[in-house]
């Protein structure tokens, strides 16, 4: 656990008008966001059965909540870590047609996590996922999605700026693409987060593409991305700077979905083929599954670059340690 302080923070708004910013935020971006993308909001789960394999596995070693049920005693019940693989199969099962798709409002528990200003065990996002055709996966397309989903973002700056301008944070007015392999090569001595603030902080908003795969210099991937969701080539995190922390902020990882063969090939260079057997992954295997893109919006992060706040807790109530709290009060960071 490390608590970034800002010098002299002065989060501007008080906790009551932050508190009718953060719905105000999340209620017009969700409206636009489906009018812009044609997406539909649906209910999902909040959690799934194991056996199903929908679960996010996300970099395979995060350990999800677990349970059982009463009536279903042999079955082991998990709280979902995401829903990258449950929209998917959301979207055969409703009878969504191409171009059409959903989103929802996805909570989930990672337990693992670690906790500084920009993470916490309470995960809110918005979760997306959209028909496409087999031939539409490809980088434009990837990077097309991005730039609308930059273009709701940037519209949603100047809603906040309307009704709070005094707090509002000035974005960027283009998003800027990069793979992770070329990153590296642009700075081959920084770690990875060190780039991403490099990169970010002169460009202000990035897309870093192609994450999941070894990268050529260190031989480790830029950073960790389940095997049966993503498509690695087509795929990448959206990088916000946010000036209270001065630093990068990740609002957004999304990608074009594998399909029947980079699913195994994917699977078989994590070397996780035991997966391969579960329901789901027959499902993409056997192309019972449309093809798909998608991905989550930070819901939370959101509303912390959107207002410039410099503790994701400031915008979300969750648990933090006792000394979190009172470091942060000590400094004007209210967490609620």
């Amino acid at each position: 656990m490390k608590t970034v302080i800002p010098d002299r923070y002065n989060p501007v708004l008080s906790v009551m008008e932050t508190q009718q910013a953060i719905k105000y935020i999340r209620d017009t971006f969700q409206k636009e966001f489906g009018k812009e993308m044609n997406l539909l909001r649906i209910s999902a789960p909040l959690f799934v059965t194991k056996s199903s394999g929908l679960n996010d596995n996300l970099n395979g070693i995060e350990r999800p909540v677990g349970f059982d049920i009463q009536e279903i005693p042999d079955e082991k019940i998990e709280v979902v870590q995401s829903l990258a693989k449950w929209k998917r199969y959301a979207l055969k099962k409703y009878g969504f047609h191409e171009h059409e798709g959903l989103y929802t409002n996805m909570n989930a528990i990672r337990r693992d996590e670690q906790l500084d200003n920009l993470h916490s065990v309470y995960v809110d996002q918005w979760d997306w996922e959209k028909v496409i055709t087999k031939e539409e996966r490809t980088e434009e397309v990837l990077e097309e999605t991005v730039r609308t989903i930059f273009k709701i973002i940037k519209h949603m700056e100047h809603e906040v700026w309307y009704k709070y301008p005094q707090a509002v944070c000035h974005l960027a007015d283009d998003v800027f693409f990069i793979t992770s392999q070329q990153l590296e090569d642009l700075y081959p001595d920084l770690s990875v987060k060190d780039r991403e603030n490099a990169i970010t902080r002169e460009h202000k908003c990035v897309f870093i593409k192609k994450i999941g795969k070894p990268l050529t210099r260190s031989g480790r991937p830029h950073d960790g991305r389940a095997p049966d969701y993503d498509d690695w080539d087509l795929n990448g995190d959206l990088l916000f700077w946010l000036p209270s922390l001065n630093r990068a902020l990740e609002i957004s990882s999304m990608g074009i979905r594998v399909d029947e063969e980079t699913i195994v090939s994917q699977c078989k260079a994590a070397h996780c083929e035991g997966r391969l057997s579960l329901p789901y992954h027959q499902m993409i295997q056997k192309k019972e599954l449309p093809y798909t893109i998608g991905g989550g919006i930070g819901q939370s992060r959101l509303c912390m670059l959107l207002l410039n706040k410099a503790h994701v807790g400031e915008v979300q109530a969750s648990i933090w340690p006792d000394e979190m709290i009172e470091e942060c009060e000590k400094h004007n960071i209210h967490l609620l």
